[in-house]
């Protein structure tokens, strides 16, 4: 009979990255925000159009280019 107990397991070879300074964590994009943006954005995209599925993709991706694009 197989033991699981009795098998190894491999060390993981992934190193863990060092800690954020504050500083830096500070000049972070706050991405969460921005993502509920691009998600509403996206949506009116879809119900400008009447709705039509199958391009879900290409709103997404033009309502990141309309809320990621830097200001000027």
């Amino acid at each position: 009979m197989f033991d699981p107990k009795s098998v190894k397991q491999a060390k993981s070879n992934v190193a863990i990255p060092p800690k954020s300074s504050p500083a830096k964590l500070a000049m972070m994009p706050d991405t969460v925000p921005a993502q509920d943006r691009i998600r509403e954005r996206a949506y009116e995209l879809y119900e400008s159009r009447g709705g039509e599925p199958g391009r879900d993709e290409q709103d997404w991706l033009r309502a990141e280019q309309e809320i990621l694009k830097p200001q000027r």
